[in-house]
């Protein structure tokens, strides 16, 4: 099992990431771009997010 201090670093990581994406996101939008294939792995890297927080707080 992976340590809480391992959880809470991805979970950073992971909302940094989810941030810079949803900047790209709408910089494309705002350019015309087609964006569902960004925004499915926005969704994607979400629930990767909110699981770490499920596993993160069984273990607090």
């Amino acid at each position: 099992m992976r340590s809480i201090e391992y959880h809470r670093s991805e979970i950073e990581h992971m909302r940094r990431q989810i941030g810079r994406q949803q900047k790209e996101i709408l910089e494309l939008q705002r350019g015309g771009v087609p964006t569902a294939s960004a925004e499915a792995l926005l969704e994607r890297m979400q629930a990767k997010v909110d699981s770490l927080v499920e596993e993160r707080n069984r273990l607090e």
